[in-house]
C-alpha cells in the first residue's frame, strides 16, 4: 500500500496549470494518475489530442471543466461540461481537450490506462504532403514534436 497527500506530490511543468503526478509516489504499474488544479482560462493539456493506446477518465472534484471532443470523421467539435462529482471517459483514439472556461477554480483527477501512452495524435493536416489529417506526437531533445504518419516529415509543434 502507498499513500500520499496531493499537496505533497511534486508538480510538473505543463503550461500554467498546477499538475501533480500521483503515479510515481503511489508506485502504480499500469495506471497514470494526475491531479490538476486549473485557474480560469487554464487547460489540462496544450491542445486537442488523442491517445491511440490509452483510455482516459477525468473526475472533476471541484468546479466545472469544459471538454472539447472531436471525431476524425467530421471537422465539428462538441463541448461537454463536467461538474463537481461527475466523470467523463475518452476511449483510445478519441480527440479531446479539457479546460476551465468558468470563473471559478477546477480541481480534477485524470486517470489513464495503460500508464505509458506511446501513440498520440493531434488533428492537424500535414503541411508537407497533405496526405494525412492527423500528426503523430513525438518526443525530441527539445520537447514535444510532431511527425506525419504518411510521409515522415518532422513538423514544429508550435504550428
Amino acid at each position: 500500500m502507498e499513500k500520499i497527500a496531493i499537496d505533497e506530490a511534486a508538480g510538473s511543468e505543463m503550461g500554467d496549470a498546477d499538475r501533480r503526478s500521483l503515479s510515481e509516489p503511489l508506485d502504480t504499474a499500469d495506471l497514470a494518475m494526475n491531479h490538476y488544479a486549473l485557474e480560469p482560462g487554464e487547460a489540462f493539456s496544450g491542445g486537442l489530442h488523442a491517445h491511440l493506446d490509452q483510455e482516459e477518465v477525468f473526475y472533476v472534484q471541484e468546479g466545472t471543466a469544459t471538454f472539447e471532443t472531436k471525431s476524425e470523421a467530421t471537422a465539428d467539435s462538441d463541448l461537454v461540461e463536467v461538474t463537481a462529482g461527475e466523470t467523463i471517459r475518452f476511449a483510445p483514439g478519441e480527440f479531446q481537450q479539457g479546460r476551465n472556461e468558468s470563473d471559478e477554480p477546477v480541481a480534477a483527477l485524470a486517470l489513464g490506462a495503460p500508464k505509458e501512452s506511446t501513440e498520440g495524435r493531434v488533428p492537424q493536416p500535414c503541411p508537407e504532403c497533405g496526405e494525412s489529417d492527423v500528426l503523430a506526437i513525438t518526443m525530441t531533445d527539445d520537447g514535444m514534436g510532431l511527425e506525419c504518419p504518411e510521409c515522415g516529415a518532422a513538423i514544429d509543434a508550435d504550428i
